[in-house]
């Protein structure tokens, strides 16, 4: 039997180890600055998300880019402000209320008392939170450690993110469409009309589902709030934010709200937590089966397997954050997929018949 003698080039050799570096250095450098690739991805989609509104105002008058982001960047704080200057005394005063409130809470269910009361009584809770956390299990559970250090880094952390985000969003809309004409220069004259497109393509989809997406989180806290305040539940507007928060989450979101809202709605009566509940199931079939569609349909246009699996994948990867992108990055990878299809088939009809 003749040996074979495989051999490889010193080249070959040479770039294989070259992509392994190359691949892990990448790896590397996202895992160092996983924090600051967050900043630009919330960045990005908000820059997303107002720059529909720089181009409105440019068509109606405001021809100066930067003039046009500027006054954009005014209106959203304007709008902000005006929504905080209505809702964040009512806000502030039904978080102050909840907190007082808790302590009463976790002392009627210590005391097997109250409409949690069969929590002690039957299933001995609070004996058993004791016990982990005289066994440190409350520490393991939750990573204390340096409470008042964590605390106060965590805040810093917050503040400097969010001043962070602000200017990368300002930047991002005021200097991405030279951006993109720059990526674009670089590619050859025949492909740019089709990655043109694609570019189009890619921004309808990310930027319609990031705006409908706040719109739909909008309507859901909106709507809560307003019950919420019929049936006379206490914290009111502090937990229809909750639910505004927590519906930006896809899939997962809306029922951990529903189960949140509607256990503090049991506390304060059986009939506004049976109304509260009837009210997210007939919700959830409102946004499910009406806004979720014209949102997903109609802007990233995928199935509910593949953006279940997306979810799921980013969750994974990222967390909330990664939930929360996976479904744009989803629909951006159908349509590089949807054009890379499309040039396939047109190659093949264009490829001369040999007979």
């Amino acid at each position: 039997m003749q040996e074979r003698v495989i051999r490889f080039r010193v080249a070959t050799i040479l770039a294989v180890i070259g992509i392994g570096i190359a691949v892990w250095t990448v790896l590397h450098v996202v895992s160092v600055a996983r924090h600051v690739l967050v900043w630009v991805a919330v960045s990005l989609f908000l820059a997303l998300a107002i720059n529909p509104l720089v181009d409105l105002l440019q068509r109606r008058g405001i021809r100066r880019r930067g003039l046009a982001t500027g006054t954009a960047f005014l209106l959203v704080i304007l709008v902000l402000v005006g929504i905080g200057a209505l809702f964040i005394p009512t806000l502030v005063d039904n978080t102050n209320k909840l907190v007082d409130a808790t302590p009463g809470y976790v002392d009627d269910l210590t005391k097997g008392k109250g409409r949690f009361g069969f929590l002690e009584t039957k299933y001995h809770v609070v004996e058993k939170v004791r016990e982990q956390i005289h066994n440190g299990g409350a520490k393991r559970l939750l990573g204390l450690s340096g409470t008042a250090v964590s605390v106060t880094k965590g805040v810093v952390n917050i503040v400097v993110g969010v001043v962070t985000i602000v200017f990368l969003t300002f930047f991002m809309v005021l200097e991405g469409p030279v951006w993109v004409e720059r990526f674009y220069s670089l590619l050859s004259p025949a492909s740019q009309p089709r990655w043109r497109r694609i570019g189009q393509d890619i921004y309808r989809t990310v930027g319609g589902y990031v705006t409908g997406n706040l719109l739909i989180s909008l309507i859901a806290g909106a709507s809560t709030t307003l019950v919420l305040l019929l049936l006379g539940v206490p914290y009111a507007v502090a937990l229809g934010l909750i639910v505004a928060i927590l519906d930006l989450i896809p899939l997962a979101g809306a029922t951990i709200a529903a189960i949140l809202i509607g256990t503090v709605a049991f506390i304060h009566s059986i009939l506004a937590g049976i109304v509260v509940v009837v009210f997210f199931i007939l919700y959830q079939q409102l946004e499910n089966h009406v806004l979720q569609p014209l949102v997903y349909n109609r802007t990233v246009k995928l199935s509910p397997l593949v953006i279940l699996v997306s979810v799921l994948i980013g969750a994974e990867v990222a967390g909330v954050l990664g939930a929360l992108g996976a479904i744009p990055v989803a629909g951006s990878i159908q349509v590089l997929i949807a054009d890379y299809l499309r040039m396939r088939r047109e190659r093949a009809i264009e490829k001369p018949v040999v007979t």
